[in-house]
Order: structure tokens, then C-alpha cells, then sequence
């Protein structure tokens, strides 16, 4: 059966990647959205990985005076001329973070009915913007984000404990804006693009509550500080809720999307002479039961042609979750990778390239990985044991000691995670690239 050169696939995926990215990023989306200028002032608040550079593409398309302050993560800042921009904390938050979110409710409160609030809201906002509720410190929600983020808990269970422990979260940053007239731009970076969940929604209205809360906390045995759990167990943290008269005229605006990247990703496949199939952009789980589950599909194309024919990519996004038992440093797109390959067993005919599109995976600086049909056959002749890294959640070791990392530095958006799972056929010598 003919092949392609080894160096043909993986170039296919890195522009699908690239083209996922793309789709989302702040010059692209934000345009299309900019509001009207006020009879008063304008403030630009925000929070999130892809906010400085939305605040940029923000001030450029800006025809009047314009004031703010946005946080972003280290190394995600870029150059504003009117708008302060602060760098702090992601994933475990920090004392520049809890400051920062301090001085941007202080810069709204005070505010009229003739003056515009632009919140420039994206995925990271939540570690981003770390102001604890009463009796809560910083300590103590730095030792809960950390343990949320080994439970294995969904983001959407996550953000709802983040909002009902914060002063900043749950629609209380538009509380504090109000009256003015609140215009959110989101680029949503959760399963079912639910505002509430996007930076765990400071600037919108929750329904969720202190006991809902309280159950996840349960659910995935989550120690809780004395005064975190008498926050939600006395009501006191509870959220903004639908119909607050202090969120009316609020204006939300979905301004980029993971099912916007998916498709973006899909012209490319088509342009190259190959058939992409989006299996779902809101995909959760566990990364590896994920990967089950995406490998018996690609096998089902290889061996029946179903439910399409190759050459085809399965393209899907959402957020996996990883629950951290070994030693090594986690990251759910390569943990989904690993457990991808071993599932595969090397299958002649397909490859696979998985990675957050912020660039970031789990807490390393690295986006994801690539897979191919001799990457078990490579790890085994280093020396390697992928059953042993992907049980001792040490995916990112294993595909660094390959040279198959896919390393893309800050992308400034956040759409999400992206993944692909590529299947070549007899025709693959075909494929345009």
C-alpha cells in the first residue's frame, strides 16, 4: 500500500492546529463586536489568557477616550497604550492576581448610567482573578484550586466551588459596575459555552448555588478550610442569579468558540483532499477513556470504512479531565495522546495530534503532542515503558523524550482543547498538501 513520506501527516495536522488557532484570536473575533461609544466614559475590565490581546485589537478599533485594566497570565501580556495590563498566576493563583482583581473592582464601582463597561472575558480568568471570599485567603484558595485540579472534577464542577468561594466571581464584577451599561466579549474555552463558566462568569448572572457547590466538594472528597466550607454551608457565598436588577441590560457576546476552530481546522482537511468528520466540540471525561474511545472509531474507519471512508480526520474539541495518581506532571491532551497510541497499538494507518489551543497543557509550557504509528515502536527502543509513564501521568515525559511535542509558546486566545485524529487509506499519496 503506498504511503506518504513520513513528515506528510504531521504536516497536515500542525495547519489544522494552526488553523483551530487562528480562528480564535483576538484580531479576528473582536471587530465584528466593538460597541458604540457612550455619552460617558469607558472602562475596560477582563481577565483570562487571550484578554491582553483582546484589550489591543480592543484599543486599535476604539474611536474615543478609553481607560482600563485587564490581568493575563505570565508571559501572555502585550503592549497597551491605554489600557494597564497586569500578569499573574495560571493555573494555582497569586498575590499579583488577588491585588489585580482587587483594583479592577475598586476602578468600576462609582460608575453612571452614561458609562460603558467592556469586559473582555477568556479562558484562565478564574485563577486570574483570585479575590476570596470573607474569611477565605489566598492560602486557602490556592490549596483548593490545586486539589480541584487533581480530583478529576469537571471544569463546569470546578468553576461552580471557584464562584461560590470568590468576591469577584458569579456576576458580582458586574454588581459592582452597575449602573453603568456592561458589554461582555467572551471566547469561550468550555464545554457547552456557558458564560457562567468562562472564567467562572464574573461579569454574568449563576444559577448554580452554595449547595451545588457543597456536593461537588463531596462528590470528589475535596478538603475544604474551616472558613471555605462555613462560606457555603451559611449561604453567605452565594451567587448573582438570573433576573438580578443589577445585571439588567447587560449585553453578552460569544465572540469565539471551540466549534468555530473545529470548522476552521475542517476546510483545511478538505482543502488537502480529506474528509473531516466533527464528533463534538463539547467532549468531556476522562482523557484516556477519551482516547478508548476515539481509537475504536479510527479503527472502525481502517477495518470497514465507517462511519466514513479514509482519508479522514476525526476532529473533535471540549476539556478531558486527568485524575493524578503517579508522580508525573499530568496534561490532559497528552495523557489523552498517550492512552490514544497504546488503544492503536500501531496501526499503519493513523495519526494523531492533540493540544490546548492556548498553548499551555495542564501546567506545562507545552501545547500537546503528536502521534504516529511508530511512536510505541520509538518508545520501546529508548527504553521506554508507555504503559508505566501513562499510569504514572507522565505523558509529557514520554512524548518530550520522542521530540513529538507540540511546543507553539503563548497563542494569546483560548478556544479550548483541539484534537485530531487523522486515518489514511490507499489513497493517501493523494492528499494535497
Amino acid at each position: 500500500m503506498p504511503t506518504l513520506p513520513p513528515l506528510l501527516p504531521r504536516e497536515l495536522l500542525t495547519r489544522m492546529f494552526a488553523a483551530a488557532v487562528d480562528a480564535a484570536r483576538p484580531e479576528r473575533c473582536i471587530p465584528p463586536f466593538v460597541p458604540a461609544p457612550p455619552v460617558g466614559r469607558t472602562v475596560v475590565i477582563g481577565a483570562g489568557k487571550a484578554s491582553a490581546a483582546m484589550a489591543q485589537v480592543l484599543e486599535r478599533h476604539w474611536p474615543g477616550p478609553l481607560e482600563g485594566l485587564v490581568v493575563t497570565r505570565y508571559g501572555y501580556a502585550v503592549p497597551c497604550e491605554r489600557i494597564e495590563i497586569v500578569e499573574a498566576a495560571h493555573p494555582v493563583p497569586d498575590a499579583a492576581g488577588l491585588a489585580a482583581a482587587g483594583r479592577m473592582l475598586e476602578r468600576v464601582r462609582g460608575l453612571g448610567a452614561d458609562d460603558l463597561v467592556i469586559c473582555l472575558i477568556s479562558g484562565g480568568g478564574s485563577a486570574l482573578l483570585p479575590l476570596p471570599g470573607e474569611g477565605v485567603s489566598l492560602d486557602d484558595k490556592q490549596a483548593i484550586n490545586r486539589a480541584l485540579l487533581k480530583s478529576g472534577a469537571t471544569i463546569s464542577e470546578m468553576n461552580c466551588v471557584r464562584r461560590h468561594l470568590s468576591a469577584i466571581k458569579g456576576g458580582r464584577l458586574a454588581a459592582a459596575c452597575h449602573p453603568a451599561r456592561v458589554v461582555n466579549l467572551l471566547i469561550s474555552d468550555v464545554p457547552g459555552d456557558r458564560p457562567m463558566d468562562i472564567a467562572s462568569g464574573p461579569t454574568v448572572a449563576d444559577p448554580s448555588t452554595c449547595a451545588d457547590a457543597l456536593e461537588i466538594v463531596r462528590r470528589y472528597a475535596i478538603e475544604l478550610p474551616p472558613a471555605a466550607r462555613r462560606l457555603l454551608e451559611s449561604g453567605a457565598g452565594e451567587t448573582l442569579k438570573p433576573g438580578d436588577a443589577r445585571l439588567a441590560g447587560l449585553v453578552t457576546h460569544l465572540v469565539a468558540t471551540p466549534q468555530m476552530a473545529l470548522e476552521a481546522a475542517a476546510a483545511v482537511a478538505r482543502t488537502a483532499g480529506v474528509t473531516p468528520l466533527i464528533l463534538g466540540d463539547a467532549i468531556e471525561g476522562e482523557a484516556r477513556d477519551v482516547a478508548k474511545v476515539m481509537a475504536a472509531i479510527a479503527l472502525q474507519v481502517v477495518k470497514h470504512g465507517q462511519p466514513l471512508a479514509a482519508p479522514c480526520v476525526l476532529l473533535s474539541g471540549g476539556e478531558t479531565t486527568v485524575t493524578v495518581r503517579g508522580g508525573g506532571r499530568g496534561g490532559r491532551n497528552v495523557e489523552f495522546l498517550l492512552a490514544l497510541a497504546l488503544a492503536l497499538a500501531g496501526a499503519p494507518e493513523v495519526f494523531a495530534v492533540a493540544g490546548d489551543t492556548d498553548g499551555v497543557d495542564g501546567q506545562e509550557e507545552v501545547a500537546g503532542a503528536f502521534v504516529a504509528p511508530d511512536t510505541l515502536a520509538r518508545a520501546w527502543a529508548l527504553g521506554l515503558r508507555p504503559r508505566e509513564r501513562l499510569d504514572d501521568n507522565d505523558a509529557h515525559g514520554f512524548f518530550a523524550a520522542l521530540g513529538d511535542a507540540l511546543v507553539t509558546g503563548p497563542t494569546l486566545t483560548n478556544v479550548n482543547d483541539f484534537r485530531a485524529v487523522l486515518v489514511l487509506g490507499s489513497l493517501a499519496q493523494e492528499i494535497a498538501l
